[in-house]
């Protein structure tokens, strides 16, 4: 006796969507559809990279996930857009001399402004990495150049030798210090990112930084989920933060900054040093993935997944983690599934509104699998657009 006809229909495009995601990116692509759709949408004129559902204000890191996709795109107009909108505004006119502020926006009175002078180390660091990536790969000294000096400025301002753990990223200069205890945020921390910056600037702090990774992730994961926010306290460890700059106490969570460490995570090269410990240090997911539709919104400090399923982007953001974990053929084959399906054909977007992190984390995670970009066992961007 055969199967049920819908059964058959399911049973078929859970075959294509594993044919799809085990698929890697080989023969040379045309136009990168989901970044054109995205910087219709989100990039004005003058590259500025705008959060429609955070008031139009736009981040620093809005603005280095810009730099990174032209980059990856091989977009040197819309690149060179976004550079110098964030020079300009974010920067004081000079990357060379200031980082970046995080958040500009309308202000009380009307006028649009920099709303929050602190920078964002994770949009720093990316930003950097690229500019520097960008200086190679389309042979313009002065990208680097730039990205160098930044990377100067990141290391002064933004990375602290922790008692018992060592050199560490700060999510920024100010702020994350409380007495004997410092907050940290793991999603900040891509491993292949810091493995790059260590050969660029081996004078730097990145290599202690990169070796530092997997005990951060190994020993603040302690349910095998990532946390958004996290203290070290030295001789004790760490323990979900339960308050950050800038919010009101929240609770303790895995949510919206922790699903990047999925992603960044299963972005790394397999010889890559410190992938096997990252991965093992948050296994969690994968095995809740293997009974449910989609990824939790949020997980509690006690390793809890709450109820509610996460937006689409989380499905993308895990897509390259079910990837690289073992057995993980068929979760990884139902994200996919439930992305397809929350794509709109008229705006090439996902989701039902088109929410702006959504179509980032969707641009980092299909890019990498469909070949577009990938980063080799030391970090190095390695892009499609390169190959003959």
């Amino acid at each position: 006796m055969g199967l049920p006809a819908p059964r058959i229909r399911k049973h078929l495009i859970l075959i294509l969507a594993l044919s799809m995601l085990t698929a890697a990116g080989g023969c040379k692509q045309g136009p990168w559809a989901l970044w054109d759709s995205y910087a219709a949408r989100f990039i004005d004129a003058q590259g500025r990279v705008v959060d429609p559902q955070g008031g139009a204000r736009t981040t620093s890191e809005g603005q280095a996930y810009a730099l990174f996709f032209a980059l990856a795109g091989n977009d040197q107009r819309r690149f060179d857009l976004v550079l110098n909108w964030t020079q300009s505004n974010l920067a004081q006119g000079d990357l060379k001399s200031h980082l970046p502020t995080w958040l500009w926006g309308r202000d009380k009175d009307g006028s649009w402004k920099t709303l929050d002078p602190n920078p964002a180390s994770d949009a720093d660091v990316w930003m950097a990495y690229t500019l520097v990536e960008a200086g190679r790969l389309w042979a313009h000294p002065a990208y680097a150049n730039t990205g160098r000096a930044m990377l100067a400025l990141i290391a002064r301002s933004e990375v602290a030798d922790l008692p018992g753990l060592g050199l560490t990223l700060m999510p920024g200069p100010i702020g994350f210090q409380h007495g004997r205890s410092w907050t940290i945020n793991p999603s900040y921390l891509p491993m292949f990112v810091f493995d790059r910056l260590a050969v660029l600037d081996p004078a730097g702090p990145w290599h202690g930084i990169a070796s530092g990774i997997p005990r951060i992730l190994q020993q603040s994961a302690r349910h095998g989920f990532a946390m958004d926010w996290v203290d070290y306290v030295p001789g004790d460890g760490f323990y979900p933060a339960t308050s950050h700059p800038g919010k009101e106490a929240p609770p303790p969570l895995g949510s919206y900054d922790a699903i990047r460490v999925y992603l960044w995570a299963g972005m790394m090269d397999e010889r890559s040093t410190g992938r096997a410990k990252i991965l093992n240090a948050v296994p969690a997911m994968s095995v809740y993935l293997g009974n449910h539709d989609a990824p939790p919104e949020k997980v509690s400090d006690g390793g809890i997944p709450m109820a509610q399923d996460g937006p689409v982007g989380f499905s993308a953001a895990v897509l390259p983690y079910l990837r690289a974990m073992p057995h993980c053929e068929r979760p990884g084959a139902q994200q996919l599934i439930r992305l397809s399906a929350q794509r709109d054909a008229a705006s090439g977007l996902y989701g039902k509104s088109f929410a702006y992190y959504d179509q980032n984390l969707a641009l980092f995670a299909t890019g990498f699998l469909d070949g577009r970009f990938m980063f080799g066992p030391g970090g190095e961007l390695k892009v499609e657009w390169t190959r003959s």
